[in-house]
């Protein structure tokens, strides 16, 4: 047989058969006089091997040590290795679709800002008459960015903290206030008596737990300038203070 009837036979094409023998996983026919390799049956019993064995989802590596003499691994381990693999992604594709179906059925449907967890959804929707403010946005943003990037248990506590600062009485209320206040600074200057004036609300807002003390007073960090820069220089200036306050450093 040819190489293009070879691969007819088995069901491949001819590309994957040349990569096949570049990996060894095919050996290659002598070539006759003409310059054609000439194939065999056992040639095609070996190749359609190798594509069950892919269809399967071994890996071509594994797919070498399953026809090695010498792998030292025999059909049935590697079968097994795959069947606990495969159950492995089952069950995070479980999770995931867990998480999809509550982010879905969230009252109000997926936040602008999503996908984020159930717990931030919520949160988002208990301050869903603030979505006109431009930095309750940029605050929703923030979250999200956070959330992210937070290890599971800081996640987990940071979620815990706002929710009981939304959830207490008259916190949506106060949050408004604040977004209120810095929306307004947006085209004053940083010495504006205003500014201090929204540092005090938002400090009031802020649980100290939130804020580690010395957090956010080193702007020689990266991240630090990129924040402070997302805002207007007056938010800017006020969230300097609102940290200095929280974190016991006075104003």
């Amino acid at each position: 047989m040819r190489i293009g009837e070879l691969a007819a036979v088995v069901g491949v094409t001819t590309r994957a058969v040349r990569h096949y023998h570049h990996l060894g996983l095919l050996p290659e026919p002598e070539r006759l006089g003409n310059g054609y390799r000439d194939y065999t049956l056992r040639h095609a019993v070996v190749l359609a091997r190798v594509r069950r064995l892919t269809e399967l989802g071994l890996g071509l590596a594994e797919v070498r040590d399953v026809l090695a003499d010498d792998a030292g691994k025999d059909l049935a381990e590697v079968l097994t290795e795959l069947d606990e693999d495969l159950a492995r992604q089952e069950e995070a594709i479980r999770d995931r679709r867990a998480r999809l179906r509550a982010l879905l059925e969230s009252e109000g449907g997926p936040a602008a800002e999503g996908p984020v967890s159930p717990e931030l959804a919520g949160l988002f929707h208990e301050m869903g008459n603030v979505t006109d403010s431009p930095m309750a946005a940029k605050d929703r943003e923030l979250l999200a960015l956070i959330e992210t990037s937070a290890p599971p248990e800081e996640r987990e506590r940071l979620m815990g903290l706002l929710g009981g600062v939304v959830g207490a009485p008259g916190g949506v209320e106060r949050a408004v206030t604040v977004y209120r206040l810095l929306d307004a600074l947006a085209e004053v200057e940083p010495d504006d008596p205003r500014v201090e004036e929204a540092a005090r609300a938002l400090a009031a807002c802020v649980p100290a737990e939130l804020v580690p003390e010395g957090v956010g007073l080193d702007e020689g960090d990266g991240f630090l300038r990129a924040f402070y820069a997302d805002f207007a220089p007056a938010q800017a200036e006020a969230i300097r203070r609102t940290l200095r306050i929280v974190a016991g450093g006075g104003s």
